[in-house]
């Protein structure tokens, strides 16, 4: 009988409820807590969309689902586990629950489709950082990417049709389309150059390449002619981050006299902060006061079809296809 194979689905991790808020973004900043202020702040926008946290059961339902596919076709040949890099279960516990299960090899997979060193990169050292002080742990490969995977930009598309239907019919041909993901901090040099301050690659960082080649990918799919790439959820600190932010691409659409415009968060596969207050309430805000129509696309969260998505990178992952 063929050992099973782990499945690690990681996320970024989520405060469990209101009175976890100081010690998950604590968690975020290396142990720092945030001030009062900030604090305050955060409780306002959990409490702004209903002081719900549902990302945890979201990841949950992903790997569970995304395991059931991948054994419809293979017995039970896969074992699904769950790490989380900011709230439990936390990557470390997942990785000694796959040694005392006897898993032998395993394949992680954050839920983000594109790569960068700030996001994917670090829950592959976690992974590896967890294996190596257990010992004798399981061995990992790992998708880093899949934001051009075929049949991830064919969920895209159906969600971004979907999000253009429920516009007015009169407002859909001169929609703007954005497809967004989370800001990451950059650093200029002394030329003005923007580098990324994780990978350190230069201005065509591939977490931005990334995002535009999904963008333009989704694009030809659907013939749209206005559409751009633009970023979200920017961290409060002293150095700049990708631009433009969405509110920004937002106020340009309605100034150049765009009747609506459609959000797809193509960064994120779940319902959390950064969708339900910071598109939901804060984007949707700016829409509103500058007189243009805001639609988003749905999230994929434990949706059939995103999990048939997830199944098929995994295939690809295993069986040697070069990650799109």
């Amino acid at each position: 009988m063929t050992a099973a194979i782990g499945v690690l689905v990681m996320a970024y991790g989520t405060a469990s409820g209101p009175d976890d808020i100081e010690r998950y973004y604590t968690d975020i900043r290396g142990g720092r807590p945030p001030s009062p202020e900030r604090l305050r702040e955060l409780t306002d926008r959990y409490a702004a969309i209903g002081n719900v946290f549902p990302l945890l059961d979201i990841t949950r339902a992903q790997a569970w689902g995304l395991v059931e596919r991948l054994n419809e076709a293979d017995g039970e040949g896969f074992r699904a586990y769950l790490g989380m890099k900011h709230s439990a279960p936390t990557i470390p516990e997942a990785v000694n629950e796959m040694r005392r299960d006897g898993i032998e090899r395993a394949v992680g997979i954050v839920m983000a489709p594109h790569w960068s060193g700030m996001s994917v990169e670090t829950y592959v050292e976690r992974v590896r950082a967890a294996a190596h002080e257990v010992g004798g742990g399981p061995s990992f490969s790992f998708v880093r990417r899949y934001h051009a995977h075929p049949d991830f930009v064919s969920f895209l598309t159906s969600r971004v049709s979907e999000a253009l239907d429920r516009l007015p019919e009169e407002d859909r041909t001169d929609a703007v389309v954005l497809f967004t993901a989370h800001s990451l901090p950059t650093r200029v040099l002394p030329d003005g150059t923007l580098r990324c301050k994780t990978c350190d690659c230069d201005v065509s960082c591939r977490y931005r390449d990334g995002l535009q080649e999904t963008a333009d990918l989704v694009a030809k799919e659907l013939g749209l002619d206005r559409y751009g790439i633009a970023w979200q959820s920017a961290g409060r600190t002293d150095d700049p981050w990708w631009g433009p932010p969405v509110e920004e691409a937002i106020l340009e659409a309605a100034a150049m006299g765009h009747p609506a415009v459609v959000v797809c968060s193509a960064g994120f596969v779940a319902d959390h902060l950064e969708i339900l207050y910071d598109l939901d309430v804060e984007a949707k805000g700016v829409a509103q006061a500058a007189g243009i129509r805001f639609e988003r696309t749905r999230m994929p969260n434990a949706d059939p079809a995103y999990l048939d998505v997830l199944a098929a990178v995994v295939r690809d992952h295993l069986a040697g296809v070069p990650e799109a």
